[in-house]
């Protein structure tokens, strides 16, 4: 059993509990260490490895929110507090759209829940912390700098992400607070963007009010109870306003299709595509999972049309064990 590794935020970054009108050290207990063991044979495995670490959020009694990817096929799930004691968790539930997991703390965690904040309410500039679990050095005071559409390169789209700098090193499921000391969003990646001639890293955070619909449904079925959005498999980017394949998932839809890194997508079903967010909302409507995705193709040369039949992403993933 691993446990937290002795690192701090740099003294500067860290937040001060005389600079926000609420009581920073307790909302920080409400955040826990999480570390999940996955299967070497997992779907996940070899892209997000076979042992994974972050934080977690208790927001309800015993009921701990994450980023999901932290704890996706997760065999086994350990929740580590403060003082150093260990807790098994249940892997409950995952949201490919939000990003969100949950997970159950199967004993007793002793540990105060996290009021919900309204992430709606958050406004450029805002003074926040991004809550790592260990307390104040784990955690850093950092302000919004940034509320826009946010299109990853698995197949991922929000509205509205949130960005948050300076960034904190420890990224994964860190919690959001506001000046309340609510929680308003759950830390998901590490960006870096330009700045006035320089590069600097920067957090993008889920915000916290698209859990609000679908945390009853994570709650009792693992999943929202809604049909999911067709999947292909494919890893790509925006370049020149082009949408180019740089990765094909093994045994997706997209390998059996026979798509290749460097594929340029042209079209979705004969509409023409230049970057991510149009590829995504034109595949999507064209029906829930297990619909054909009729593509344009350039490659090397060569522009072809290729149907790919989607699928659910979840039926190819392990499903967490029972205790």
């Amino acid at each position: 059993m691993s446990t937290l590794t002795e690192w701090r935020v740099p003294p500067a970054n860290q937040p001060r509990a005389s600079d926000y009108g609420f009581d920073l050290d307790r909302a920080l207990g409400s955040i826990v260490g999480l570390h999940a063991i996955i299967p070497p044979d997992a779907f996940s495995a070899e892209t997000l490895g076979t042992e994974r670490a972050g934080n977690g959020v208790v927001i309800d009694d015993g009921l701990v929110l994450t980023i999901g990817y932290l704890i996706t096929e997760a065999e086994s799930v350990w929740l580590h507090r403060a003082d150093g004691r260990v807790v098994e968790g249940h892997a409950l539930g995952f949201d490919s759209e939000t990003g969100f997991g949950l997970v159950q703390a199967l004993g007793e965690l002793d540990v105060e829940p996290l009021p919900l904040g309204n992430s709606a309410d958050t406004r450029i500039g805002d003074r926040v912390v991004v809550g790592g679990a260990g307390g104040r050095t784990r955690s850093v005071a950092s302000q919004i700098v940034a509320k826009q559409e946010f299109a990853g390169y698995w197949e991922y789209l929000l509205d509205e992400a949130i960005f948050t700098y300076p960034a904190h090193p420890n990224w994964g499921g860190t919690a959001l607070l506001n000046e309340r000391g609510e929680l308003i969003g759950i830390g998901s990646l590490q960006l870096e963007r330009e700045r006035g001639g320089k590069a600097e890293h920067v957090n993008m955070i889920v915000p916290i009010d698209l859990l609000k619909p679908i945390l009853e449904d994570l709650r009792k079925f693992g999943r929202v109870n809604k049909p999911a959005r067709p999947w292909l498999g494919l890893y790509s980017t925006e370049i020149d306003n082009r949408v180019v394949v740089i990765g094909i998932s093994a045994n997706g839809p997209a390998a059996r299709a026979e798509l290749k890194a460097g594929d340029v997508i042209l079209a979705v079903d004969g509409d023409k595509v230049t970057g991510q967010t149009a590829f995504y909302k034109k595949m999507w409507a064209l029906g829930a999972a297990g619909v054909d995705v009729p593509l344009t193709v350039h490659h090397e040369g060569v522009t072809f049309d290729v149907t790919v039949a989607s699928t659910d992403r979840f039926k190819l993933l392990k499903a967490p064990k029972l205790h």
